[in-house]
């Protein structure tokens, strides 16, 4: 009994911190760094010097930056409100530098390619860059992207884990899109 409050008390402490609302655990976590990996940039973000096609690693890119790292396997209208507010975050913080890109993965590249270029242009998101990692179906190896998480929103600064949310097929609600935005603005405080 004494483990089982032990156990509660620290779950009720790290949620009430804000940086375990995720429903499981996929990527990096709080307090892990975020390694270098290639992508190709396939969409959206027209002023960060990329261009599309171009193979780099934005996470080197980024820098010391504050970023909204997003993994996502599908491209619904829950993604698209999540990345509106984003992109309302990264345009009301730019003297602090915030950026956000968006890693599409799963077993096609090719597909994942023409997805993210019809998404962006569906949703006219200007701000946030759509990227293919060249590790495709989930990810960088090292980056432990769970195969059973359609969404995965790691906060990052200083190349550092600021925050991390990971979301199954259908979990990413209203509510939690919130959490992901309030996490992202913690980021410039």
């Amino acid at each position: 009994m004494r483990y089982a409050r032990t156990v509660m008390a620290v779950v009720a402490v790290v949620v009430g911190a804000g940086v375990a609302t995720a429903e499981m655990t996929s990527g990096p976590q709080v307090g892990e760094p975020v390694g270098a990996f290639k992508v190709t940039k396939v969409a959206g973000n027209p002023e960060d010097g990329v261009t599309e096609g171009r193979n780099v690693c934005y996470r080197c890119k980024m820098g010391m930056r504050p970023v909204v790292m997003v993994f996502a396997r599908s491209a619904d209208e829950k993604l698209a409100k999540l990345l509106k507010k984003i992109e309302e975050e990264v345009e009301e913080h730019q003297a602090e530098k915030l950026a956000s890109f968006v890693n599409m993965i799963g077993t096609d590249a090719e597909s994942l390619k023409k997805a993210a270029g019809d998404f962006v242009a569906k949703h006219d998101l200007k701000k946030i860059a759509f990227v293919v990692p060249d590790e495709a179906e989930n990810g960088p190896a090292e980056f432990k992207i769970a195969p059973d998480a359609d969404v995965t929103v790691i906060c990052y600064k200083e190349g550092m884990v600021a925050a991390n949310h990971a979301f199954a097929k259908g979990a990413l609600s209203d509510e939690k899109i919130d959490a992901v935005v309030e996490a992202s603005c913690k980021l410039v405080e």
